[in-house]
């Protein structure tokens, strides 16, 4: 088993409850983990039998497109995506960060966690 990571994809987008978010947007960062069997990857030298982070971060931006209330919504979005579309992964776990949120105070993000295996 191995891992991939894919750390601080910074986006910006347009999620949140407050209408203002959702005109105004927000910077996010987004972080993925997938483990999955490397082994062949790691004899063959192949792309195509890994997990291509490039692939990872096209998920990211295209999910984080599409507004939502939630960043779990958001979240779970990007995991079922990454599960529908790169076959040799196992467990995922993506986070989001809503960077400088607007509640009031000297926040510097506020994360969701969410994680899933097959």
């Amino acid at each position: 088993m191995g891992i991939i990571k894919v750390s601080n994809i910074k986006v910006y987008a347009y999620h949140g409850c407050l209408n203002e978010e959702t005109i105004i947007g927000s910077d996010y960062l987004v972080n993925v983990l997938v483990k999955a069997n490397l082994s062949k990857a790691s004899l063959s030298d192949d792309l195509q039998d890994t997990v291509d982070y490039v692939h990872i971060n096209h998920i990211v931006k295209q999910e984080m497109a599409i507004k939502s209330k939630l960043l779990e919504h958001v979240a779970k979005r990007i995991m079922d995506r990454i599960f529908l579309e790169i076959s040799i992964v196992n467990t995922a776990e993506v986070t989001v960060s809503k960077v400088n949120p607007p509640i009031g105070g000297d926040v510097e993000n506020v994360s969701i966690t969410l994680q899933l295996s097959r």
